[in-house]
C-alpha cells in the first residue's frame, strides 16, 4: 500500500497539517519538527500525491506545450527553451505532438485543459477561428510561440519575420543578383508562409526587379520539396542565380538539388536558409541563414506564461526578439 501523510504523521508524532506544511516548503515550522518530519518521510518512502494537492490548490505546476513536430530540430530547440525556464520556476510539462493538424491541435488543447494544467505554450501554424474560440474559452492563459494571430489577441513571442526575409534578399540584391528565386510555405501560414513572402516581395519591388510568379516555389518546409524545387527552377529558361528558401532543411534540398545538377554554390548559386538551425553548419558548403533565436522564444514564451499564471504585471503580451544574419559559404 502508498504510505499516506497520515502515516507520516503517525510516524513522526505531529499532526497532517505539520507534514503538509514541511512538504510544502512552509518555514512556519520549527526546526527539529521538521527534522522529525524529513527523517519519517526517508523511512517510510513518502511521495506527496501531486494529483491531491493541485486539488486542494487549484494549481498542478503543470504546462501543457503543444508542438507540430516533436522530431524536427527547430521544435527541439524551442522545446529545449521552455523546458529549461519550466524547471526553473518549478513547473513540469505535458508535450504533445500535433502533426500541424487543425483537428489534432483543437483536441489537444481540450486534453491538456481536462489535465488541468496551469496553462498553455502553442506553437502551430495558421490560427484559425476554431482556434481563436478555443483560446477565448480557455480558463487559464495561453501563449503562442513562433505562432502569429493577425489580430495579435493573445500574448506570443516571435521575430518579425517579414524584415528577417526583407533582409535576406535585400543582401542577395545588394551581391548584384537580379534573378531570385523563394521557397516558401503555404502562403495561407502566416509565419513560414506568408510573411517571409511578404518580406521577399517587398525586396525584390522595392529594387525596381520585375517579379516573377514562377521564381515562387510552394514547399513543405521538407528536404525532398527543396530537392523538388530546384528541379522546378533549373526547368525554367532563365534560372535564378540565388534562391532564399523559408526554412533551413529546404536550403539543404536546394544545394543537394543544385549540386546533383553540376552547379557549384555559392559560384554558380547563392542559398539563404531560414532558422540557423544545426543543419546550417553541416552541409558543404555551410548555409547562410537567418537567425531565428529559437530557444530563447521557447524561454521567453514560458517566461511570459509564468507572469501570466501567477498574475504578475505583464506591459505588453506581444513579444519581438531580434534577428540577424550568420553569413556562411553558401553566399559570396
Amino acid at each position: 500500500m502508498n504510505t499516506t501523510i497520515y502515516d507520516v504523521a503517525r510516524e513522526a508524532g505531529v499532526s497532517m497539517a505539520t507534514v503538509s506544511r514541511v512538504v510544502n516548503g512552509n518555514p512556519n515550522v520549527k526546526p527539529t519538527t521538521r527534522k522529525k518530519v524529513l527523517e519519517a518521510i526517508e523511512k517510510l518512502g513518502y511521495r506527496p500525491n501531486a494529483v491531491a494537492r493541485g486539488l486542494a490548490s487549484k494549481r498542478t505546476t503543470t504546462v501543457g506545450v503543444i508542438i507540430p513536430d516533436i522530431s524536427s530540430i527547430f521544435f527541439a530547440e524551442l522545446a529545449r527553451g521552455i523546458e529549461d525556464i519550466a524547471t526553473m520556476y518549478k513547473y513540469n510539462i505535458i508535450l504533445c505532438n500535433s502533426d500541424q493538424n487543425k483537428d489534432k491541435e483543437i483536441h489537444l488543447i481540450n486534453t491538456l485543459l481536462e489535465k488541468q494544467v496551469d496553462g498553455i505554450v502553442f506553437m502551430g501554424g495558421q490560427i484559425t477561428e476554431d482556434h481563436v474560440e478555443e483560446f477565448k474559452r480557455s480558463p487559464v492563459p495561453i501563449v503562442l510561440s513562433a505562432t502569429i494571430d493577425q489580430e495579435k489577441e493573445f500574448p506570443s513571442v516571435n521575430i518579425n519575420y517579414e524584415e528577417a526575409a526583407y533582409d535576406a534578399v535585400k543582401f542577395l540584391i545588394d551581391n548584384g543578383h537580379t534573378k531570385i528565386g523563394m521557397l516558401t510555405g503555404s502562403l495561407e501560414d502566416p509565419v513560414n508562409g506568408y510573411q517571409k513572402y511578404a518580406g521577399f516581395r517587398k525586396a525584390i519591388e522595392e529594387a525596381a526587379i520585375s517579379f516573377k510568379d514562377d521564381y515562387v516555389v510552394i514547399g513543405d518546409y521538407t528536404y525532398d520539396s527543396g530537392i523538388e524545387a530546384m528541379e522546378k527552377f533549373l526547368e525554367l529558361n532563365e534560372r535564378p542565380t540565388a534562391i532564399f528558401a523559408g526554412t533551413d532543411e529546404m536550403a539543404l534540398g536546394i544545394i543537394h538539388g543544385a549540386q546533383d545538377r553540376g552547379l557549384n554554390v555559392p559560384e554558380d548559386l547563392e542559398v539563404i536558409g531560414f532558422d540557423n538551425t544545426r543543419l546550417a553548419a553541416m552541409v558543404r558548403p555551410t548555409l547562410t541563414s537567418v537567425v531565428q533565436p529559437m530557444y530563447d522564444i521557447g524561454a521567453v514564451s514560458m517566461r511570459l506564461l509564468t507572469k501570466y499564471m501567477n498574475k504578475e504585471e505583464v506591459s505588453d503580451g506581444v513579444v519581438l526578439l531580434p534577428h540577424r544574419i550568420e553569413f556562411r559559404n553558401s553566399t559570396k
